[in-house]
């Protein structure tokens, strides 16, 4: 292609995606994905869908909408649009006489919002940077549009969900997020019944602010108990207090809001992504697996703290040093505790068998990994989740102390 072509070819595509942010940004929701499908067939792409993880990260749902190509649910495991999903990359399929179908994940930054599928006669080099930047704004879109519809919540919804999972899943960050330092992902299972389960991050300068709660009982009083545990988490975070200080705030929260007799357990943790220093609390929780080359080495055990609402003394912080690679993974009770055959429970030492198993295959990918983990898990409990079980995963790589070094 000649330098002029290419000239033209990138300015057609520039033009495309102004054109698209422009009409986008006035357009009701259930209007964004036949916009996204009209503006496709401008660059000869047809048969549009826009596909969504359901909330038991199982499925990838077509969205409804008139100009959409909607098929049937794509498994997230064993096909083309799991893989371009779970890796986060394109994937092309080569359709037998009828052109190329490309899959592309959806990222808003680094949480990933679905796939989109289409079909074009043939792709080139062009075409391929210009859907992974169309792509970029439909993921922008749908998360912006998904703020006041419960359009995408629909469709990602399998089976009927009750009012502490409506609770939890409002309440959680993004389920991923990478940055060249360090990676987060989690996962909640029963995915439409969890209650009391909650996990919670951001990342302030180079510090990894994480927390992992587990809130006492079931249903709707553990959901609202969660919510508060959050609520008064994030507070304490965003006013730039101590970890253990954090612990005392939320203590307080809960103790003042619902008495004596209820608690949370908790994970607090700090972690320095410039040079992989990690401070720990611990409160009431099962402690947490430091994995190094797909193998568990350690449990991360920390000082005895008392679970969040019971008055405990300000807890002493335990201090850990990651390596380069290294995971963390968190996780609830409702893990160890589940019974299997024989009445007796799953136990950690059948948790890290399989974390230890699973690792020593090839990796595809740290949230690929979780997600094959969890479902693991639950097969090994012959499908049972009688009690709220959540995964969290850190995985440190360190690096450049600045975020905007990647951009030099």
């Amino acid at each position: 292609m000649g330098k002029e072509s290419v000239e033209r070819s990138e300015g057609f595509g520039e033009r495309l995606l102004g054109l698209l942010l422009d009409r986008a940004q006035q357009m009701p929701p259930q209007l964004i994905a036949p916009l996204i499908a009209e503006e496709v067939a401008r660059i000869g792409g047809r048969d549009v869908s826009i596909l969504l993880q359901d909330y038991a990260q199982e499925l990838l749902v077509p969205l409804p909408g008139r100009k959409l190509h909607v098929s049937q649910p794509q498994p997230v495991a064993d096909s083309p649009a799991g893989r371009a999903f779970l890796r986060a990359e394109v994937v092309e399929a080569p359709q037998p006489g009828d052109g190329v179908r490309m899959y592309l994940p959806l990222l808003d930054g680094s949480d990933q919002v679905g796939v989109m599928a289409l079909t074009l006669d043939a792709v080139g080099d062009d075409d391929r940077r210009l859907l992974r930047r169309l792509a970029g704004l439909v993921a922008d879109m749908l998360v912006t549009k998904n703020a006041y519809t419960d359009q995408f919540f629909l469709a990602r919804r399998r089976e009927p969900m009750s009012v502490s999972a409506e609770i939890q899943w409002s309440l959680l960050p993004p389920l991923t997020m990478s940055v060249p330092q360090v990676k987060v992902a989690g996962i909640l299972e029963p995915a439409y019944r969890v209650a009391g389960d909650s996990f919670d991050y951001a990342l302030n300068d180079n510090v990894l602010h994480m927390a992992v709660i587990d809130a006492m009982g079931h249903g709707l009083d553990a959901a609202v108990m969660a919510t508060v545990a959050i609520g008064a988490y994030r507070h304490a975070r965003r006013v730039f207090i101590s970890l253990a200080e954090k612990y005392t705030f939320m203590d307080d929260a809960i103790s003042q809001q619902f008495g004596p007799d209820h608690f949370v357990t908790a994970q607090l943790m700090h972690l320095n992504i410039a040079t992989g220093e990690m401070e720990l609390v611990n409160a009431g929780h099962p402690a947490p697996l430091l994995i190094r080359d797909g193998q568990v080495v350690q449990q991360l055990e920390s000082a005895t703290t008392l679970p969040v609402g019971f008055g405990g003394e300000l807890p002493r912080i335990r201090e850990h040093t990651l390596q380069p690679g290294d995971r963390v993974l968190c996780y609830t009770d409702g893990i160890i505790e589940e019974h299997v055959a024989g009445g007796e429970p799953f136990g950690e030492e059948r948790l890290i068998a399989c974390v230890n198993r699973l690792g020593e295959g090839p990796s595809e990918g740290m949230r690929a990994d979780l997600r094959r983990l969890s479902h693991t898990l639950k097969r090994e409990r012959s499908g049972r989740t009688s009690d709220d079980a959540t995964l969290f995963m850190i995985e440190w790589h360190g690096g450049a102390a600045d975020h905007l070094a990647v951009l030099d």
